[in-house]
């Protein structure tokens, strides 16, 4: 009789699909239609190039460290405008510090002479050589992104269903990583609703979950379920009624990944969102505060799209204030199961 292999389907059983080895999944696999297979499809190839872009960038400082030119050290941004004008000059040909520090932008805080001095180099014929050949790839990859974002542009035309200008809300700053149309809008008249008016939520934080999931949130029959799929929700591993983990499950999620990666953003904001992620971190160590706040992020997210309602900040003052009633009152719960009754005291002030 032959052996049974690992993973094969059992005759007379049902194929247990996406659910696991040995266990049956509890809803079917969600997979987005194929207008959005084909955003996801242009969108993730997009990551990737900015990932290359990010490692030719690396390239161009480790030549200039091994020429000992210190330019990282007065301009902490070598592909911004001064440092791009500066590069591009070296490669030129151009070696005096005095007509390359000229170069700089009224934004720079370092002086003409510090400038100067951190572009005293031994320009070594080889280090330029690499320098030449990173900055050629940078411009190369820089092409191939922007074909990328006309592509996704078409595809987000495409998919438009709302004809209506999304509302005006708070001015965010532009990542510089962002397609240069105006993806806000793009992303309004097909969801319906604008994702970005969630704080820490911006526009290639809400098209990398638009790819993945879609705008129609109908296979997945609750909230639950979507923060499930994400791979955001507690565990629920329980063996004869006592918990023994609420570790969050394993996924590969690129939508969770971009969801826990606009959680820092959070960190300085003075919203009910950023509020709530201080106190989780408070309470528990960064990674699980992190989820935390991704998992709230998810279920704003999931409610924006069924019920077609734009979210409003009620502000940090706001979420206080709910915390400081909801602890109250549990208070009062515990003291009336003990006998008491919970009196509030008047504040003597020294």
């Amino acid at each position: 009789m032959r052996k049974q292999l690992t993973g094969e389907p059992v005759a007379g059983k049902p194929h247990t699909g996406f659910g696991g080895r040995g266990r049956q999944s509890p809803f079917p696999t969600p997979y987005p239609d194929n207008a959005i297979c084909i955003l996801r499809a242009l969108w993730r190839p997009r990551g990737m190039l900015l990932r290359s872009q990010g490692r030719q960038v690396q390239h161009m400082q480790k030549a200039l460290t091994q020429m000992n030119v210190q330019l990282a050290n007065v301009i902490s941004d070598v592909v911004g405008e001064t440092g791009q004008k500066i590069l591009r000059a070296i490669v030129a040909g151009e070696r005096d510090g005095q007509v390359l520090a000229a170069m700089k932008d009224a934004r720079i805080r370092a002086s003409h002479a510090e400038i100067a001095k951190s572009l005293q180099g031994n320009w070594r014929t080889e280090h330029l050589f690499s320098l030449q050949q990173a900055l050629a790839m940078f411009d190369f990859i820089g092409t191939q992104v922007a074909e990328c974002d006309r592509e996704i542009e078409e595809q987000l035309r495409a998919l438009q269903t709302y004809d209506d200008e999304p509302p005006e809300g708070k001015k965010k700053a532009r990542t510089r990583n962002a397609p240069k149309f105006d993806l806000r809008t793009q992303l309004f008249k097909m969801c319906g609703v604008d994702l970005t008016r969630i704080d820490g939520i911006n526009v290639t934080t809400a098209i990398a979950v638009i790819s993945e999931t879609g705008s129609d949130m109908s296979r997945f029959p609750t909230v639950g379920h979507f923060t499930s799929w994400l791979g955001l929700c507690p565990g629920t591993k329980i063996t004869g009624g006592k918990v023994m983990s609420g570790k969050t499950k394993q996924v590969a999620n690129r939508a969770a990944q971009a969801l826990k990666l606009a959680v820092a953003a959070l960190r300085s904001s003075q919203s009910a969102l950023g509020a709530y992620f201080r106190r989780m971190c408070a309470r528990m160590d960064k990674p699980k505060a992190v989820t935390a706040a991704a998992h709230k992020l998810a279920r704003l997210i999931y409610m924006m799209l069924t019920k077609g309602e734009e979210y409003t900040d009620q502000g940090q003052d706001y979420y206080e204030e709910r915390y400081r009633e909801r602890v109250l009152r549990q208070l009062a719960q515990r003291a009336e199961k003990m006998g008491m009754r919970l009196v509030p005291g008047e504040i003597v002030t020294s």
